[in-house]
């Protein structure tokens, strides 16, 4: 069965229209006209057998639709397992009151599928704890309706499953919430179905996404999960973002001669009128194609790059338009117009980095390590941006709000934990901080080695001079024989950590989701306890921003 076909809709089964037709004559063939009333009326010897009639057709309907429908759930919920993956299938589950968050279920199996990865697609209601409790892997969709309340057809699960934390410390998930914050109680059921996973000891494979009507921008980060989660990361946007054009005025390596992977400071500005956003926030980064990439296939075709051609109300010449496209290696026939190629082209998806500057600096910063392929060619995203986009080159840009991740209001403590290029993230939140004049900042970074890779250093060490920063711990995981991270550091100061956090101090986490953010995490619940780490996720003091 091909996804395509498997998550099609049922049509009505003729039985159905047969069985109400039936119904309709029985009772008309029982009934008569009452001329002096003007109304339908049962004589008063056939009531009984109108009754009979009407329950025993009624019956039979009830059954013959009971049926369809559940042959039809069955029908339009299971996908095939791929054959390119011999690994226990994936289970998406959705809980729908208008069909919103089944088309986007629908829509995360196919991508997952697509991908390689095999895929299981369930209605929540149709879910019960025996099953996961041998699941691996599930990736809830979940939509709120009322204020608050979960979707008819998850009635079933809420009260069976959701009565009292259950046992599945074997499982991890993924959830995309949908909501809408016009209602008080916003993603209202998302959140407790989150709750009740972290009661019942499930692990997150990320931080849930919460989709506030519909928005486009929240559903590409949840793409971006998808592609981490399966490997696939040219999987096409689902909804591509309005990029806005962008200059790229600056590009800095930061650790020549390191062990790691090459990583760059690059600043950015508008072409047109000023950009606002809040450190936490992240963008989304249209890549592109080297353009010897693009003239190597334009040769290997013979066809002239320069050729103009309009598609959706745009006009770009077609080596413009392979550019920022896959380039295709199959379906290009000999002969084929500029147009009929355009024509054919997907858009490469978006690229996420988290934003490492305020407005006040006068530039967007990123932080961006270069990613290479098997083939050790640079990563579309990242070698685009540091390889190949010429200084003061144009970007396709789009800034994103991230309110799970700004800075505290108030002056409370905040621990600022990250690794890597992580440290985009919390550069920003340190700098807003310092900005707002609340000092009580403890960073805790890790990377390789500390003779390349303490980006940002004298800046970091002069706000910790200055009393801005409070408390600089580092770990370096290749500094000779020693290998620290930075959940090692946390570790080694969970007394100082179980004041600060007595203090009312926050916990923001920005840097990988393998190894680092699992890791920072047990540490968190090694020195302060489930309950109090929940307590803290609840309370919107424990953050994070991981990929």
């Amino acid at each position: 069965m091909s996804a395509t076909s498997a998550v099609s809709l049922p049509r009505p089964a003729w039985g159905n229209v047969v069985l109400w037709v039936l119904l309709a004559l029985m009772i008309g063939g029982l009934m008569m006209w009452h001329a002096k009333d003007g109304d339908w009326v049962v004589p008063r010897a056939s009531h009984e057998l109108a009754a009979a009639a009407v329950l025993l057709v009624w019956a039979a309907f009830t059954v013959g639709l009971g049926w369809h429908r559940r042959r039809a759930a069955g029908a339009s919920v299971v996908f095939e397992p791929s054959a390119q993956s011999s690994q226990q299938a994936l289970l998406v589950a959705y809980a729908s009151q208008t069909g919103t968050a089944e088309q986007w279920a629908k829509q995360t199996a196919h991508s997952l599928q697509k991908a390689g990865t095999s895929v299981s697609l369930i209605e929540l209601g149709q879910l019960d704890v025996a099953m996961l409790a041998v699941t691996d892997r599930v990736l809830f969709v979940a939509s709120t309706t009322g204020e608050g309340d979960a979707p008819d057809s998850a009635a079933r699960f809420v009260m069976q499953a959701m009565r009292a934390p259950q046992a599945l410390a074997g499982l991890r998930y993924g959830l995309l919430s949908l909501g809408d914050s016009d209602y008080e109680d916003f993603c209202g059921f998302g959140r407790a179905l989150q709750h009740w996973l972290q009661q019942s000891g499930a692990a997150p494979l990320f931080d849930p996404v919460e989709v506030d009507n519909g928005d486009a921008a929240a559903l590409r980060h949840w793409q971006h999960h998808l592609a981490v989660l399966s490997g696939a990361v040219e999987l096409p946007d689902w909804q591509p973002p309005e990029y806005q054009r962008w200059r790229l005025v600056e590009r800095t390596l930061l650790n020549p001669g390191s062990v790691g992977g090459a990583c760059f400071h690059l600043a950015l500005r508008p072409y047109e009128g000023d950009a606002v956003w809040q450190a936490g926030d992240l963008v989304e980064i249209g890549p592109r194609h080297a353009t010897s990439d693009v003239e190597r296939w334009l040769a290997a075709r013979t066809m002239d790059g320069d050729a103009q051609v309009e598609r959706e109300g745009r006009r770009a010449s077609l080596r413009e338009w392979l550019a920022e496209s896959h380039l295709p290696d199959n379906g290009i026939e000999k002969g084929m117009s500029p147009a009929e190629v355009v024509a054919t082209l997907q858009p490469l998806p978006h690229r996420e980095y988290s934003i490492a500057s305020l407005p006040s600096d006068g530039a967007l910063h990123l932080l961006v390590r270069r990613m290479h392929r098997e083939d050790g060619s640079p990563g579309i995203g990242s070698g685009w941006l540091t390889q190949h986009a010429p200084l003061g080159g144009e970007i396709a840009l789009r800034i994103r709000a991230n309110p799970g991740f700004h800075a505290p209001a108030d002056d409370r403590p905040l621990l600022l934990i990250g690794n890597g290029t992580g440290l985009a993230g919390l550069r920003a939140l340190l700098k807003a901080r310092i900005a707002a004049g609340h000092h009580r900042n403890w960073l805790l970074f890790g990377e390789r080695q500390p003779g390349h890779d303490f980006y940002h250093r004298d800046e970091i060490q002069r706000w910790q001079a200055q009393g801005a920063l409070e408390r600089l711990d580092l770990a370096w995981s290749r500094e000779g024989d020693t290998r620290a991270y930075v959940q090692d550091r946390l570790g080694e100061h969970a007394d100082t950590l179980r004041t600060w956090v007595a203090q009312g101090a926050a916990i923001y986490v920005c840097g990988s989701l393998a190894g680092m953010a699992p890791g920072v995490d047990a540490v968190l619940r090694a020195s302060l306890g489930d309950a109090v780490v929940e307590q803290l996720r609840e309370q919107g003091r424990y953050r994070r921003d991981v990929y």
